[in-house]
Order: C-alpha cells, then structure tokens, then sequence
C-alpha cells in the first residue's frame, strides 16, 4: 500500500511540476532559514553551559540603587575574594578575574626570552590560581593546581602554543611581555582552548600571585577592579547568602574604609541601604547582562526572542504557499476524488494518499533545504560573527531532521487532505462543484499573513539601516576622520617623545598625541572611573562618579575638539600637572554657572578645573555623554597621528619608516579611529543584515505563492478573459482586473504591519540614547516597495493573461 501510494504521489506531482517546484522551493528556503536560526539560537543559548558544577558557578555582581537610578557592575575590590573566603563557610571556591585593559589586559606585545622580534595578540587576564580549578579548565601540558601557583607565572592556551611552541612543550619557559625584560612570566601550563560559546576567551592567563598594581592594592577597599567568581557547596540557599554576603562585605570591611575616608554615619547608612549584591549563574552571564557594565561582549535575549520568531514565521510562509496551493488546485483533482470514491475507496485511504504527497514534498524541501543551509552557512557566519557548524555527526541531528520533516509534511498536507477528501462524488461527476467562498477567504487570509510578516521585517530592516546611518553621521564631538593609531608604542619606553618629534617632522603630518584613552570602545582603549568631590563644600557626601583620562598636551588639537569654557593644556604652565579639563556634562553635574577654577579630589589627588571641553560621544550611542575629565600624564600605549588626507599613503609610508628607525624589532601595528568607531556597532551592523536577510527571505516565499496563485487564477479565468477581449476590453483594463484583489490583500497586509513592526522597532531603539525617530515615510517606503513588488509578481502574469489569443481559449465553445 505504501509503494502505491508513493507512486501515484511521484505522478501527481510530476504531472504538475510548475507548483510542485514552487511548493518544494518555498518549503526548501524556509527549512535553511530556519536551520540557520536554530543553529545561531542553539549557540547562544548554550553559552558556559558545559561545565560539571555550571549550577553551582556563579558571578557576583554589585547593585548600586539611587532613588529610581540602579547601576549594575561586576568589579569588586581586591580583598573581597579572600576575605569572603574567610568568613562564608558556604563557598567551596572563590577566585578573581582583572581583563582591565587599564592594566594590561586585552592585547600585549610579547616575545619568546630567545627572541628579538615581538608579537601581538589579544585575550590576556590576570587570574588567581584557583581560576583554573573554577573554572574546570583541561590542560594539554603542566598541572591545574600548580600552573598558575607561582609568582610571575602565566597559562597559554593550546593554540598560542602551537602558533609560538610548534612541536614542544612550552612549560617551563620564559616570555618578555611589552619589552618588559625586568618582569619576565614564565610559563606554567597550557590549557585546552576555551569554547567559542563562553564569555571567558581568553588565551592568556597570568597569575596574581604575588603581583600588586600598585602599592597596597591587594588591602585596598577603595579600588575596585576583579570580577569575582566562586561556587557554591551543594544544598546553598543562594538568596539568603546574597544577604549574608552583602553584611559580611559591608559591616566587616567597607563600613570602616568609609569611615577612614571621613563619611558621616548617615551618608554611610545611606549608601549600606542602596547598596545590594546578587549571584548571577554563570550560564546566564551572556544573555542577561545588557544592564550590568563588565568589559566583555554579550548576546541579548530580546534578539533570540526576535529571530525565534522571523524562523517560526519564515517556516509558516512556506507552509502557507504549500496549503495555499494545494487548496487553490483542489477542483483539478476533484474528477479523480470522485472517481476513486465511486469505486469503492475510504476516506482514509484518500486522505493517506494526499497527506504521503505532503510527506514527499516535505522530505525533498528538508534536503534541499539543509543543502541551501550549508552553502549559505560561511556567508551567515560573517554577518553574524560566529563560528557555527552543521553538526552532521551528531546522533540525534538527522534523526530529529526526518522527524521534523514528516511532521511538517502531515500538519502541512493534512488541511487540503480533509478538504479534498470532502468532496461529494455524484456533485463532482456531474460537474456541479463549485469554488467554496470559504476556501478562497482562507487564501486571502493566508496571503494576508505572508506580506504582512515580509513587509515588518522590510521596515525592521530599514530603520536598523537608517539607525546606523544616523550614528554615521551624528556629530561625535570630535573628529575620527584621518586619524592613524599605532598600537604598542609604549614598548618603545623613553623613546616615546623622539617619536613623536619625528613624526611630527614627516610631511602630511598635522598632530601627534600618545594617550591609550581614546573615545572608542576596545582597540586598546583604556577606561578609569573615579569618584570627586567638589573640595569647597568640604566633605565627600557629594561625590560624582565619572570618567578619568591621562592625555599629553597636544590629545584635544590632535583629534578636533573643542575648548568652549577656559583653555587647553599648556607646556610652558607648571602648575597644569594638577589640572584637569571636564566635558560639559560634567561641568552641568558640578551645579555651578563657573566652573572655571574648581578644586575636585578623589581623596588621594586634588586638581583644578581649567577648562571645559565640548561633549563628545566616547562610549557607544546606546549611553548618555557621561562626566568626563582629562589630567596631563603618561599613558602611552597608542599614539595618534593626525594625517592630510591628500598624503595617506604617502605618509602612511614615512610613518612606518619612522617606526622601523625607533623600534626594529617590533613589526608596526596600526588602525585607524574611524574603524575603532565602526566595531563599536558591529552588533547593530550584524542585526541589520540578519533582519535584510530573512527579509528578502520571506518575501522571495511569498511572491513564490503569489506567483503560482495568479498562474493558476489566470489559469481558470481563461474563458472569461477571452469573451472580455472579444467584447473589446483592453489588454491594461483585464491586467488590472486580474491583479487589484491580489493588490487589495497587499495593502491590507501592509496595515495590519506598520502597527506591530512600529511597536517592535521602538522597543529596539528604546536601547539607544540618541536615536531615529520613526518617521511616516519609513511604513510608506515599506508598503509601496511591498506593492511594487506584488504588483510586479502578479502583473506578469496577468500580463501574459491578457495578451494570449481569445480565439485558442474560446475555440471550443
């Protein structure tokens, strides 16, 4: 019975190979889209989801609450991990994390102790031995327990060393970091690479082990700078140890520092009954950290919402063009209905036979499908940033795809197989069965649902592209344009202001600074927050949270900013090592009309306000301009150079020129500011061509079922169009009449989408501080792009109606 049923199924479908194409086709773009969707939810949603104790892992994070404002961090001070090891019996392991590019972290310029020339890479943090234990790290050589355990020891992973150690053991030997030859890390094991699906990449570890940023760092409950992971014993009641933690932290240690920094009891019991700390698990680290500030890249649970729902609806569009079709072609097979229940056949063995059609077609669009998957799986991954794979041999992979496509096929097929399997054999013989007004309004319903989800993701797609184009072009408050930064120069130690005065010296130069402070986000670029207290109202109980950058004289000229209130840095003034320059928000938070001459303390320095400098946008645009202010200093990890952009590569070559002089055994780095502003919105670039994808996606599906639904309406109106052409109706007047109800569908569907995408694409700009605003014209673009698009579908076909020969459709009458 089954090997009957398929072949009269592979007949059907062969005698109809325009819709069965169409069918297969569309199904075979929805199972990639939404293969591709799976494959980039599944890897989100198992970010550090692969460790053994994952239920016990945790993150603590500091809440600072300030009437309807709370801010979320995960930066502790360096004896909060030992001194809660000390006093919380319930913590099994506790260890800190510093990835601070203020210290380090990020990228390095390193060297093998035998070597001269260096390398760069990125990925570097300091950890406590007890991390690698934590964190269940494998090793390929040395031992967990005592890798990182010794003073100036560092863990590799696995392909730094194949890359520097091809063929040996590495344990044992030395690196020389920055051209630090005084401070040299020896290398103490090397761990297996870290996941791609883990907030934790990093390459380097290097111990903290006898290390101290500065004098007294590892008692200094005023700086804070680790992020703190520990675990939990089983049986842990997490809630009441978030509060027993926050009363050991605050009543043993942080009360008293305030005190010593001479707070009052109530500015103290204010700041103990705002202040809370909460375990966050590990494995919800990467999608549910958007409110809580930490130096790594995050995923957004909103997008995994939001592209759920563009696969679930792409797959819908394909299974609508499937029973579209399938119910608009019912009357060609309504004879052959007929027929078979005239001679003896049960309405399960018709429906059987309609529903092993489906399956067929479901089956090949599966294969299809995944093939398409895999072609456009590299381009996928270079819009997304990822490195996904088709897991092929995974054992549950193709079993759960024959599943699906069975499934699919049945629920598919299985309306159009109760509908045709309806039809009363004496009417259909006689030839009285006529179009049902109920089926034709469940194909108006269903085309409805297709350009209406095609036309929210077009205007989804338009005002992600329009957002960026507003970023692009939004005053930043200073200039990114022709500005080259060469990475790495504080390698070259004393040797920092010859460089600067060569480059100054090479023609199409217009400025030099060196400062690692730079208003871009990653690229080296360093952040310090501290608090101030204006010194005239003569205590603390006030203090502004903000922004402190060391720049050198020339860093405000250098990259076009503006001085609106006071003056700039000054060489020949002395006493500008204790100045400082705020930005404008700043100078709003001092509450005061001049702010010119102010005294601001963080307690351990005093300067004086000189000048005010124009806001400019130095985190991403999703923020307000936070307080901000320069101090003269060193921190020389980039410089900037400010180039003629008539003279780029010809400068560009006398840079590196300059470079090769002052530093040969160091290959020059470089990148430019624009590019460093750039990454700052890969994410948003990345959502905007997922969205035009799936956009394109679901309408090429549905112009499919629109397609192959005109075909067949011109189809079954032949006759008519023939008496209208003979009665004199013109080839424009049939075209429109073939293609205004299509058209009328279109435009109710671009209604009911200009609701639901606007609701949706404001939440999603809701996240920007500066942002578009969602103008009319962005729906109108939308719907008429839609409607031209229809229209064009349809038009076709409705063309070719209108123009075939009345005398061929009528010579039988």
């Amino acid at each position: 019975m089954l090997s009957y049923y398929f072949k009269i199924a592979t007949r059907s479908l062969r005698k109809q190979k325009m819709y069965t194409a169409i069918k297969v086709g569309g199904f075979a773009i929805g199972v990639a889209a939404c293969t591709l969707i799976a494959l980039f939810i599944h890897h989100e949603l198992n970010y550090d989801n692969f460790y053994r104790n994952g239920q016990h892992l945790y993150r603590v994070v500091r809440i600072y609450r300030d009437g309807a404002l709370e801010g979320r961090g995960v930066d502790c001070p360096a004896p909060f991990a030992p001194a809660m090891k000390d006093l919380m019996p319930e913590i099994e392991t506790i260890a800190r994390l510093n990835p601070n590019t203020l210290f380090t972290g990020g990228g390095n310029s390193f060297r093998r102790s035998n070597e001269v020339e260096n390398h760069y890479e990125e990925g570097f943090a300091f950890a406590d031995p007890e991390m690698l234990d934590l964190l269940e790290v494998s090793m390929v050589y040395g031992d967990r327990k005592s890798a990182l355990a010794q003073p100036n020891s560092i863990v590799i992973s696995k392909k730094i060393s194949d890359m520097y150690f091809p063929g040996e053991n590495p344990v044992g030997k030395t690196l020389i970091f920055n051209d630090d030859t005084q401070n040299p890390k020896q290398i103490g094991g090397v761990m297996q690479d870290f996941p791609d699906n883990t907030h934790l990449n990093f390459d380097f570890l290097i111990t903290k082990k006898g290390l101290d940023f500065w004098p007294g760092e590892q008692t200094d409950w005023g700086a804070s700078n680790y992020h703190t992971y520990l675990s939990l014993r089983a049986g842990t009641n997490v809630k009441a140890f978030e509060g027993k933690m926050l009363d050991a932290f605050f009543d043993n240690f942080y009360k008293d520092y305030l005190k010593n920094e001479g707070m009052d009891e109530a500015a103290i019991s204010k700041i103990r009954g705002s202040t809370s700390l909460e375990l966050q698990p590990i494995s919800q680290i990467h999608l549910h950290s958007a409110e809580i500030k930490d130096t790594f890249s995050h995923g957004d649970q909103r997008m995994i919402w939001l592209f759920g729902t563009i696969a679930i609806c792409i797959f819908l569009l394909a299974c609508i063009n499937f029973i579209n079709l399938s119910t608009a072609r019912s009357m060609e097979r309504a004879k052959e209905v007929g027929v078979r229940k005239a001679v003896g056949s049960q309405r399960i063995q018709l429906v059987s036979q309609f529903l092993a059609e489906s399956v067929i077609l479901s089956l090949g669009a599966f294969v299809l499908g995944l093939l398409l998957a895999n072609i456009c799986l590299p381009f996928f991954n270079e819009m997304a940033d990822k490195s996904l794979a088709m897991p092929w041999t995974a054992w549950w992979f193709l079993p759960l795809l024959a599943v699906a496509a069975i499934v699919v096929g049945l629920m598919a097929g299985l309306y159009p197989a109760l509908y045709m399997c309806a039809f009363q054999p004496i009417r259909v013989l006689k030839g009285n069965l006529s179009r049902s007004k109920k089926n034709t309004s469940l194909r108006s319903t269903l085309v409805v649902f297709q350009f209406a989800t095609s036309a929210a993701l077009v205007i989804g797609a338009i005002v992600v592209l329009r957002q960026m184009n507003f970023i692009s072009n939004t005053r930043l408050g200073y200039d990114k344009e022709q500005v080259l930064l060469l990475q790495g120069t504080q390698a070259l130690g004393d040797k920092i202001p010859a460089l600067q005065q060569e480059l100054r010296q090479v023609s199409g130069v217009k400025s030099v600074s060196s400062s690692d402070y730079l208003p871009i986000v990653g690229g080296g670029s360093k952040r310090n927050t501290n608090t101030f207290h204006d010194v005239e109202k003569g205590d603390n109980s006030n203090e502004i949270e903000l922004q402190i950058w060391t720049v050198d004289h020339h860093y405000i000229s250098t990259l076009g900013m503006k001085i609106v209130e006071g003056r700039d840095f000054a060489k020949d003034m002395a006493g500008d090592s204790q100045a400082i320059i705020i930005n404008q928000t700043m100078a709003k938070a001092l509450n005061s009309d001049n702010p010119i001459g102010k005294r601001l303390s963080n307690n351990s320095q005093t300067f004086t306000v000189i000048g005010v400098v124009e806001d400019f946008h130095f985190e991403s645009m999703k923020e307000n301009i936070g307080n901000l202010c320069l101090h003269l200093g060193s921190s020389p990890g980039i410089t900037a150079v400010k180039i003629n952009a008539a003279e780029m590569p010809k400068t560009i070559e006398a840079v590196t020129k300059v470079w090769k002089k002052m530093s040969p055994s160091q290959a020059i780095r470089y990148t430019f500011l624009d590019e460093g502003f750039t990454k700052m919105y890969n994410e948003v670039q990345r959502q905007g061509g997922i969205f035009t994808s799936f956009a394109v996606f679901a309408i090429l599906i549905a112009c499919l079922g629109l397609f192959a639904l005109a075909t067949y309406m011109a189809e079954q109106r032949t006759k008519e169009i023939g008496i209208r052409k003979v009665l004199g109706a013109s080839v424009a007047g049939i075209t429109a009449l073939l293609a205004k109800d299509f058209l009328k569908l279109v435009g109710i569907a671009i209604l009911l989408a200009a609701p639901v995408a606007y609701y949706f694409m404001d939440q999603w700009l809701a996240d920007f501080a500066y942002r578009i605003r969602l103008e009319w014209w962005i729906f109108a673009a939308a719907g008429i792009g839609a409607l031209s698009i229809a229209f064009l579908t349809v038009g076709f076909q409705s063309l070719k109606a209108a123009l075939a020969n009345p005398v061929k459709s009528l010579k039988s009458e």
